[in-house]
């Protein structure tokens, strides 16, 4: 029985394979997406255009050479621009012949796009600041305590003129991370865009996630700034309280001294409700909640 069963396997097996070298004779019609290669600029040019990654070619063969076309390396139809700068129109046709070591054996019916049109112009060098393009997602009661640290935080970007002389930052490559809940560190790419390129390709990223808390600083001194001679301004109070939200770790090393409140004589003399609010000046990467009190009442002496 066992011996049956072989023969039988053996005999589809030979039969696919017979089937298959036979079907892979004929010939097919299919399309396959190859990508588009610009070389051979003028010294010192590129093209800034927007231009598709890839042409569409309607193809005729024999099955076997098609499905290497389609399973294979990633091939490449490679056009190279010749001419002065300016505007350029080519017609992809005309670079059939360049390309025969890639579609030997095929009859090309038809390619889309059939012509491109783009501009050629002179590179230029720009240094520019890189800008976080993250996608970043928080446990709850966690977050940034700080700001992104990109390093190196510019590059030097080589690019068309006229597309390069506008720019005033390079943003990065969208990358989600998360849910975040301790410092992490990372890195991420610059995106790849047509005639340009950079000094650096990979940054690294910095992210300083803390827990997200809140913390009261009582008895933060107000000043009165600019007071002329023969003055005198007691404010009521002349203390205040802070109600500051920032990462535990850097709230936890904060003191009252670390803040500033103050009020300028102009203000008070301006005033006509009879009680002002104070300026309050925060240390880095904090916020304010809320101050207790919110409007300070004071007397002006003359002496």
């Amino acid at each position: 029985m066992r011996k049956k069963l072989n023969i039988f396997l053996a005999s589809i097996i030979f039969s696919i394979v017979l089937w298959g070298s036979i079907s892979l004779s004929d010939f097919y019609y299919t399309n396959i997406d190859v990508k588009l290669s610009l070389v051979n600029f003028l010294r010192g040019y590129t093209t800034g255009s927007s231009l598709p990654e890839k042409v569409k070619l309607r193809v005729k063969g024999q099955g076997w050479r098609l499905v290497s076309l389609n399973v294979g390396p990633e091939a490449e139809f490679i056009v190279s621009v010749s001419g002065d700068s300016g505007s350029q129109v080519i017609s992809l046709y005309d670079f059939l012949e360049s390309n025969r070591w890639l579609l030997s054996d095929v009859d090309i019916i038809s390619i889309q796009p059939d012509s491109l049109r783009f501009y050629v112009e002179r590179i230029i060098s720009k240094k520019l600041p890189v800008q976080s393009d993250l996608d970043l997602e928080y446990k709850t009661g966690y977050g940034l305590a700080s700001d992104i640290i990109l390093n190196p935080d510019s590059v030097t970007v080589y690019g068309p003129a006229s597309f390069l002389k506008p720019m005033q930052e390079v943003k990065t490559e969208t990358k989600f991370l998360g849910p975040l809940d301790s410092k992490t560190e990372t890195e991420v790419g610059l995106p790849l865009r047509n005639g340009f390129r950079y000094d650096a390709n990979l940054l690294e990223v910095i992210l300083d996630v803390q827990k997200i808390v809140d913390k009261q600083f009582d008895n933060v001194p107000v000043e009165v700034m600019d007071i002329p001679q023969g003055k005198e301004v007691v404010l009521l109070p002349n203390k205040i309280a802070l109600n500051i939200r920032g990462g535990i770790e850097i709230l936890g090393k904060l003191n009252e001294n670390q803040f500033r409140a103050y009020l300028t004589y102009q203000e008070l003399i301006q005033d006509t409700t009879g009680s002002v609010a104070p300026e309050i000046d925060l240390p880095e990467n904090v916020s304010l909640q809320y101050l207790k009190p919110e409007r300070l009442r004071y007397i002006i002496r003359s002496f």
